[in-house]
């Protein structure tokens, strides 16, 4: 006994202890009374945990959880710089790699501006208290600092919030590009872009993720359309795939479409931008827990197990209906699993993610091989067939794949508030899903009708002339050729 008594008075010392060293009185409380040592475990294990914070911790960021998202943050630019830009550039000819870099890096830094002046501030503020756009308290990031905003976060600083979402605003205008690659001017692709951010992204986003947003199921207990989505089902690739098919139907097909040979140039560029999309992805989904958490920890697995088993079912498909699996098939089967699980990852189970890799690669497969040779339009690297019917089957199953099991959150507060939880535990959820759906298509198509030919009545045009389009773009458009013969 008195061993056990011991024992259990130097645990109880080491643990005291800790909680002095991780928890410095500087910063832990804001009266004369220091806080005692029970206080400071149960902020300690809010911490570990996730949970709302208490004092004495209370309006500070948690090291770890910040580390995570800083990571994840660079992680998810990291698909778009280097990753989007070179999967996009190997499947282009050789002479328009180089406007594919351009428009990538050209988005990333107009997107910023726009991040910085206003669009986070749309996206995430709620002065407003509208369910369609956000507020105006953190134009020009105003106030976005250290201290976290536990709307959003409950241990990660405003300031590192703020910039891991800017990845996903800078990425999803890019993932357009695919459609529309090797046609249209640099200048009108940043025009379109910069109104299309405005017009369909700023008031989605919100929608979805936002505080106060119309679709934002799990932590908005007024949401009108109670759906989920983790990471950018609906967000991100359901609006720029859609956009994109509209966009390059507006376009027309790139000269020589049907007659001459338009085959990628470089499949080891491709392959190479496919793996830096698919580690990039685990800050996609994985960060989208938000904290370094359970949640993070299952989407990270759901994630590696979709894409993996997508791009294996595609390579079994090619072979049994082609003869032969192709690089090309095993990197669009990837991609689209990754597509597929975005809205679900943080809300599925293993199987879920096995399920959902399957049908990646079916139902893309046959949008991409199929659908595109009935209709004849040039989707030129099949950003329509893999983000927009991806994202759209990806937002339909996780209303029938989804369960409490795998993330608490679908069942607690806000969500039991606006009959989240008990479409989750009862069924249902697959209609509200259905419901976002249809509003991110009507908002994509309608929008990116109008912006194009604003941008064609302002530009006098939104392709190059027929001979610049011919030689290519990189050296009329940029000055420069990716390669020197």
């Amino acid at each position: 006994m008195k061993r056990f008594l011991l024992k259990k008075r130097g645990c109880i010392l080491a643990l005291a202890l800790s909680a002095w060293l991780i928890l410095p009185l500087a910063h832990a409380t804001t009266t004369d009374t220091p806080p005692n040592l029970d206080e400071r475990v149960q902020a300690l294990e809010a911490y570990i945990r996730n949970a709302e914070p208490t004092a004495p911790l209370a309006g500070l960021p948690g090291p770890g959880h910040n580390g995570w998202m800083m990571t994840c943050a660079a992680l998810v630019l990291f698909m778009t710089l280097p990753g989007l830009a070179l999967f996009y550039g190997g499947l282009v000819r050789k002479k328009n790699i180089l406007s594919v870099l351009a428009q990538c890096m050209g988005i990333a830094g107009l997107v910023t501006l726009l991040w910085w002046a206003f669009g986070y501030s749309l996206v995430f503020g709620k002065s407003t208290g509208s369910p369609f756009i956000g507020g105006f308290e953190f134009l020009f990031l105003k106030g976005v600092g250290a201290a976290p905003n536990t709307d959003y976060a409950y241990w990660v600083s405003h300031n590192v919030f703020a910039m891991y979402q800017m990845m996903f605003a800078i990425i999803t205008p890019a993932l357009i590009l695919g459609a529309i690659a090797e046609r249209m001017k640099f200048s009108a692709v940043l025009l379109f872009v910069g109104l299309w951010m405005v017009v369909v992204y700023f008031p989605l986003a919100h929608m979805v993720w936002g505080a106060t947003g119309l679709m934002n199921g799990v932590w908005n207990a007024d949401a009108a359309i109670p759906a989920i989505d983790f990471a950018g089902g609906t967000v991100v690739h359901m609006s720029s795939g859609w956009s994109a098919l509209v966009l390059c139907l507006i376009l027309g097909p790139r000269l020589g479409f049907g007659k001459e040979k338009m085959a990628p140039h470089s499949m080891v560029l491709c392959m190479v931008g496919t793996g830096m999309l698919w580690v990039g992805w685990y800050g996609f989904n994985a960060g989208s827990a938000l904290a370094a958490d359970g949640i993070a920890a299952n989407a990270f697995m759901t994630t590696t197990i979709a894409a993996a088993v997508a791009g294996f079912v595609w390579g079994l498909i090619e072979m049994t209906l082609r003869g032969h699996a192709s690089i090309l098939g095993f990197c669009s089967g990837i991609v689209a699993g990754l597509v597929v699980i975005t809205p679900a990852a943080g809300f599925v189970d293993t199987t879920g993610a096995v399920i959902i890799g399957i049908v990646a690669a079916v139902v893309p497969y046959f949008a991409v091989t199929k659908l595109k040779a009935i209709f004849k339009y040039d989707d030129a690297l099949d950003t329509f067939g893999v983000h927009a019917v991806g994202g759209t089957v990806g937002a339909l199953i996780t209303g029938f794949l989804a369960s409490g099991e795998a993330n608490a959150n679908l069942l607690g507060a806000p969500a039991t508030n606006n009959g989240l939880a008990r479409l989750v535990t009862h069924g249902g959820l697959w209609l509200e899903q259905l419901k976002a759906i249809g509003l991110t298509l009507t908002l994509s198509i309608l929008s990116t009708i109008v912006l194009a030919y604003l941008v064609k009545s302002i530009l006098g045009g939104l392709r190059p002339l027929p001979e610049v389009e011919r030689q290519g773009l990189d050296i009329n458009e940029h000055g420069e050729e990716g390669y020197i013969d």
